[in-house]
């Protein structure tokens, strides 16, 4: 899955990340306000973990801004005010949960891993991604083509999932890095093209018939050879 974390205090968000990755999920970090309502903005998270004191933008308007733009992701808010009137305004501007600081790590797990499972049930649909014989699920983090699962790394599942939600769409790198790394352009021009490397062979390689493909000049784009797309979200 697909989480962001807005946190300001750099130890703790590397933490989170830490965490949240060995658990195999892609994480972005944001240590600001703004930039983490930029993220946020593009409704690809499944979970946004929010601190609300934040420099330039606190987490409260982050999450209204969130809810009037009718982005879903289910979100977490991180605080050290724990009082009812603090809890209650939280929930009000549109946040799933509410967990107080400072907090046990194996609580907040267990939080995200609470908001996922209702995701998976609100998406109504077992969260998978097809495309040709391939598919992804999303809830169980898995890959299979042809029956055959598929190993990935936290960051390959999150290229791969990006990849199969625009089915036959030419995605540039640039494109793929805003929306899978989101860290300095110049410092990744080349882990596109290596990762893209990595998914072909656990993808393709011993199939006749590739489904990632290379737009010359242009990126990648991955697509079944039948009516293959059936994106379940």
């Amino acid at each position: 899955m697909h989480i962001l974390v807005v946190e300001d205090e750099r130890r703790l968000a590397a933490l989170l990340r830490r965490m949240l990755s060995e658990e195999r999920h892609a994480v972005d970090l944001a240590h600001d306000g703004r930039t983490g309502l930029n993220l946020a903005l593009s409704d690809t998270y499944d979970v946004v973990i929010l601190d609300l004191m934040l420099p330039d933008l606190d987490g409260l308007e982050i999450c209204r801004q969130m809810r009037n733009h009718a982005v879903e992701s289910a979100v977490l808010m991180l605080t050290a005010r724990g009082a009812v009137e603090d809890r209650v305004n939280g929930l009000n501007v549109g946040a799933d949960d509410y967990l107080v600081k400072p907090f046990a790590m194996a609580e907040l797990l267990a939080r995200v891993n609470a908001l996922l499972r209702r995701r998976g049930r609100a998406l109504n649909s077992g969260s998978q991604l097809r495309v040709g014989d391939l598919t992804l699920d999303l809830m169980r983090h898995e890959a299979r083509r042809a029956g055959r699962m598929i190993e990935l790394t936290a960051k390959e599942f999150a290229l791969l999932e990006y990849l199969m939600r625009h089915p036959g769409q030419v995605l540039s790198r640039t494109q793929i890095i805003d929306h899978v790394w989101r860290y300095d352009l110049e410092s990744l021009s080349n882990v596109v093209d290596l990762y893209i490397h990595y998914l072909r062979d656990k993808v393709d390689q011993g199939f006749a018939r590739p489904l990632i493909k290379t737009v010359r000049g242009v990126g990648y784009k991955i697509e079944g050879a039948e009516k293959a797309i059936e994106a379940t979200r």
